[in-house]
């Protein structure tokens, strides 16, 4: 698979989503959690989702219970609860696994295009982030320390590529 158009995911309502849709369009894919210290960064991933959605940028939340049990509701009480606390706009997925035997095959192709630290390919933990350019390719990772609002400039260059591949 070559690029991020070719998988698929399911919506936190249980409809398939083609992430082809998002073609041409720059992706800030996070997996997040409902209990984690992290938490807030909803908020702060929502003002992205705010500020730069008319150019082109799309947040996707990946919902995720593999650290520490953080995320242990349904997709119900999460799509709930990240709208009721943060605002949440931004199209969220359905519960999935990132790392193992489970992990989700979006997740196994973001992880072997831009692994962390030391080049482990293994999600850390809740909100970890992944920037992936108009062409469908993964620009850079960023770790849970690092705050949605950090992530501007990068974004910003992101959005000023032309699409180019499909």
């Amino acid at each position: 698979m070559a690029t991020l158009y070719d998988f698929d995911a399911v919506s936190i309502d249980g409809q398939p989503v083609h992430l082809a849709q998002y073609r041409g369009q720059a992706l800030l894919i996070v997996n997040t959690a409902s209990a984690c210290g992290f938490t807030p960064q909803l908020g702060g991933l929502e003002e992205l989702h705010q500020s730069y959605g008319e150019r082109g940028l799309v947040v996707l939340g990946f919902p995720c219970n593999q650290f520490g049990a953080q995320d242990p509701g349904s997709n119900a009480e999460i799509g709930a609860f990240c709208q009721r606390n943060y605002g949440v706009s931004f199209p969220m997925m359905a519960k999935i696994a990132v790392n193992g035997a489970d992990a989700h095959p979006l997740y196994r192709w973001l992880t072997a295009q831009a692994p962390g630290l030391l080049g482990s390919k293994a999600i850390k933990w809740n909100f970890t982030k992944f920037l992936v350019g108009r062409d469908g390719q993964v620009l850079k990772r960023y770790s849970p320390q690092d705050a949605p609002a950090k992530l501007a400039k990068d974004i910003e260059a992101a959005l000023a590529t032309p699409t180019t591949a499909g």
